[in-house]
């Protein structure tokens, strides 16, 4: 079919962030752009994912905050929190930036489709009883939780539910843990239930610097929350609001809610990709190129159905690679080494960079700098939070390989550090840095002693 007798020069699957991202950059660039959306636009991120989890995250917080206030002066009498008024607002800001992004593609020119898309041909989708031609189609359709495959596991709740509980648990059971699990398990326990964290492996935050996990464990038990390492669940089982969790080792918890924060996987269910030849790989995710194109050549794919990094300024970027590619000066791409990433739990973690153990497999011989202590602020407020600082260094070129915390507002701290990394700095230039005093992050350029 000759280039002008397609409807559209690129028909968008998905409206999050990688989506909505190549979908403006291309109708910029002046391609004549289609997006197809089912829910809200936003995606994983918008609507139940990144924004309302860190908002939840800051209403946790005041717990600790209003507790620690008393020391530094303030009195303040008898707090309370009410689940609905966090519930309501968060779901007024979530409204609002729905139509952010609904604006976005409207001032942009792209048209928008509002149903499931299924791709019937290499230049045809489908969205409802209309056929749509397209001479590319991209595919952004993001990922959704995994339930595990457990006797009574339709008793517990996904991530996706958890911001639309009408009510706060009491008594909540997270199992996994990743950045999810933790996220959720400090938020609950900030806002007054009592959390049990099982996960079946020896270690938090499995795929980060060891070192992060271990101390992120202790952390939050200190705020109250039960962690159960090297646990399975067996089975669970309802008696009346009671959920009976059943563990593997032969004890039952009890608790009225069940999260499972157990992985996601990837959102491709009746898109007709296998009927039309897009490559999948064992976990389901679109396989594609370092242009990001399909085994299909006129499909291409980005962000987390893609597997690769699941994070939105990944697949913001991915979006826009792909968007220059076909329509612009091709000059755009992606680095996927030193990617920062902040886990918003109680504490908080952030990181960037190679762990100690994957920069030992690259690079053989370290110098590993590390400091743990408590912050200024928890020496009058008495807190016994205890703040984790390290530094991964490669002993032949000096240059820092991974920098690692776990403290206070780690995700501001460790941007700018990712900055210095994709620069190629050296434990040298971290020396002759001088810290902001007094502050956590100064930490980073006063470490002189290897451990």
């Amino acid at each position: 079919m000759p280039q002008q007798q397609y409807d559209y020069d690129l028909f968008t699957i998905g409206g999050g962030s990688g989506g909505v991202r190549a979908a403006r950059f291309a109708a910029q660039y002046g391609a004549r752009v289609a997006l197809a959306e089912k829910r809200d636009l936003g995606g994983t991120c918008v609507n139940v994912g990144c924004i309302p989890k860190k908002l939840m995250s800051y209403a946790a917080h005041y717990h600790d905050d209003l507790q620690e206030a008393a020391p530094y002066g303030w009195s303040i009498d008898n707090p309370r929190f009410d689940w609905a008024t966090l519930i309501a607002n968060k779901d007024r800001e979530i409204a609002r930036l729905n139509g952010v992004y609904r604006k976005l593609l409207d001032d942009t020119g792209v048209t928008l489709f509002q149903g499931h898309a299924t791709i019937v041909d290499a230049h045809t989708v489908a969205v409802g009883e209309q056929r749509i031609t397209a001479r590319h189609i991209l595919i952004a359709t993001g990922g959704r939780p995994m339930r595990p495959d457990v006797p009574g596991g339709e008793l517990g709740i996904v991530s996706d539910d958890f911001f639309h509980l009408p009510a706060l648990p009491k008594n909540a059971i997270v199992v996994g843990g990743g950045y999810i699990a933790v996220e959720l398990a400090s938020i609950l326990n900030g806002l007054g239930s009592k959390v049990t964290l099982v996960h079946r492996s020896a270690q938090l935050l499995r795929g980060m610097d060891a070192d992060l996990g271990v101390f992120l464990a202790k952390e939050i038990e200190k705020k109250g929350i039960t962690v159960r390492l090297d646990t399975q669940i067996a089975s669970i089982a309802a008696e009346g609001e009671v959920k009976h969790v059943a563990l593997k080792n032969g004890e039952t918890i009890a608790a009225d809610c069940i999260l499972f924060a157990t992985g996601r996987q990837p959102n491709v269910e009746g898109m007709g990709l296998d009927q039309i030849g897009v490559q999948r790989d064992e976990r389901g995710a679109v396989v594609v190129d370092a242009d990001f194109r399909t085994s299909v050549p006129s499909i291409y794919a980005v962000g987390d159905v893609i597997d690769r990094v699941a994070l939105t300024p990944v697949a913001l970027a991915e979006g826009m690679v792909v968007a220059s590619a076909l329509f612009g000066d091709g000059k755009r791409a992606v680095s996927y080494d030193n990617i920062p990433t902040a886990v918003f739990s109680h504490p908080n973690v952030g990181t960037v960079g190679l762990s100690e153990d994957e920069a030992r497999r690259r690079h053989g011989t370290l110098r590993i700098y590390k400091s743990e202590f408590r912050a200024l602020k928890s020496t009058i407020s008495g807190s016994s939070e205890r703040v984790l600082m390290k530094l991964v260094v490669d002993e032949a070129s000096d240059c820092v390989l991974g920098v690692h915390l776990v403290g206070p507002d780690a995700g501001e701290i460790v941007q700018g550090f990712a900055v210095a990394l994709n620069s190629g700095a050296t434990k040298a230039q971290f020396d002759a840095t001088i810290g902001v005093h007094p502050t956590l992050a100064e930490e980073f350029v006063t470490m002189r002693t290897p451990v």
